[in-house]
């Protein structure tokens, strides 16, 4: 029977202070206030003084007020019941649905041991010919959208969990607006992917502590889908949100900042989230997609610059397109030459093209003269950038193959794209000779 303490110490904001033994780490405890009971969670201890985040707030706890240790750290419910339903950082149901209880699981657990996993060898088709095409998602990967304020992220989002060919999608919102939590919600509704989806939503004008609950309860709850052999996708919007969630609770708790104020854990808190991407050798499978803000457009940023060293790559959100050039996933070697023969070669000969695209543009903004190469670049460019990088074009990954070569054979000669001659012997189109 674990023991009621009836002294509070100190209370700082949401944090209180409690003098206690046979307390660990992470701990849940019940604080019984005037108004009803509260949750908090255990996030600092020293010796036998204790500090915890209280999930409401500290608003309306006094130093009288009644505390008692769960003896269990959050837990979450796991059954096929949570498809479809919407719940905030605490568990506690969003959608007016029947709150969930049994089977109940630990978040925030070890990552899974090196011995169960294998290679990543598997696509993850969207229908994106920025991802499918030229930086293929592969099943088990760990991967951000390195984004500014106003990009569309939420909608590429929301397009990948309509598009995904996976079993499982799971949503982890942080700091949302509610008019994102909303566009989420009634995309997914309108789009027949909510019946596969759980979400996990902290919106702005929540509790501070639940938006680092998040990204918790949605990898514990992926992890388990993953167990019945179900192949599950987690996106999880926005990283920097989480990130300075942990800066304010540190901050309340007078710890020793790091870079820009923000704990010096930062890199181990954002991997142990991370490593939880795993493709099971016995069951399914769990990847990871994280969008990631960077104040002022800067990849120096605390938040990015840990988190490029612990993905696999990376995608780059600029112009409401995804970048070709800042844009990488290191793993579609893996996958991309077993998806069709030519899927290699024009890859790399259609970036190699856009490159020089680029090239052209700067010349022709500084006054030179176009030549006759540079024209049939100048056509290829605008090709490319209408009918491939733009984020409303929905084609398979054959599809957009094909209209590679298409677009190549509108503007070039068959020498003049650099590709192998027997890969054009198959693939370039008749009506273009």
């Amino acid at each position: 029977m674990k023991k009621i303490y009836s002294k509070i110490e100190s209370i700082n904001g949401s944090v209180i202070t409690v003098r206690a033994t046979d307390v660990k780490y992470g701990e849940l405890a019940e604080i019984e206030t005037s108004f009803g009971t509260s949750l908090a969670e255990v996030n600092r201890i020293a010796g036998d003084l204790v500090s915890l985040q209280v999930f409401a707030g500290g608003r309306g706890v006094s130093t009288g007020d009644k505390i008692r240790f769960l003896g269990h750290e959050m837990q979450v419910s796991f059954s096929e019941d949570l498809m479809g339903r919407i719940f905030d950082g605490a568990g506690v149901p969003r959608d007016k649905g029947p709150a969930l209880k049994d089977n109940l699981v630990p978040i925030g657990g070890p990552s899974v041991n090196p011995s169960k996993r294998i290679i990543a060898k598997r696509m993850i088709r969207t229908g994106i010919p920025m991802i499918d095409m030229f930086n293929t998602l592969v099943v088990s990967q760990k991967l951000p959208i390195f984004s500014i304020s106003g990009e569309p992220y939420n909608q590429l989002l929301a397009r990948i969990a309509m598009q995904a060919e996976v079993d499982v999608i799971i949503l982890g919102g942080m700091g949302l607006k509610y008019d994102d939590y909303l566009y989420f919600k009634q995309t997914l509704e309108e789009g027949g992917a909510l019946s596969r989806t759980v979400m996990f939503v902290h919106t702005a004008a929540d509790p501070t502590v639940e938006c680092l609950q998040v990204p918790d309860m949605s990898l514990a709850v992926a992890e388990q889908f993953a167990l019945q052999g179900k192949d599950v996708l987690v996106l999880l919007t926005d990283m920097t949100n989480f990130a300075d969630s942990m800066k304010e609770i540190a901050i309340t708790q007078e710890q020793v900042p790091s870079n820009r104020g923000y704990p010096g854990d930062l890199y181990s808190q954002l991997a142990s989230r991370y490593e939880k991407a795993v493709d099971f050798d016995d069951a399914g499978s769990v990847t990871i997609l994280a969008v990631t803000t960077m104040p002022g457009d800067d990849v120096t940023h605390p938040v990015p610059d840990n988190t490029g060293y612990i993905t696999e790559g990376q995608y780059y959100l600029k112009g409401g397109r995804i970048e070709p050039f800042g844009s990488l996933s290191r793993l579609k070697q893996n996958v991309n030459g077993s998806t069709r023969n030519d899927h290699r070669a024009l890859m790399d000969g259609m970036i190699r093209l856009y490159s020089a695209y680029k090239d052209t543009l700067e010349k022709k903004s500084m006054g030179f003269m176009m030549s006759e190469w540079d024209e049939k670049l100048l056509k290829y460019g605008v090709m490319f950038e209408k009918e491939m990088m733009d984020l409303s074009v929905n084609i398979s990954l054959e599809n957009a193959l094909d209209l590679g070569w298409k677009i190549l054979a509108s503007c070039f000669d068959k020498e003049e794209t650099g590709i192998k001659s027997e890969l054009i012997a198959q693939y370039w189109p008749n009506n273009a000779e």
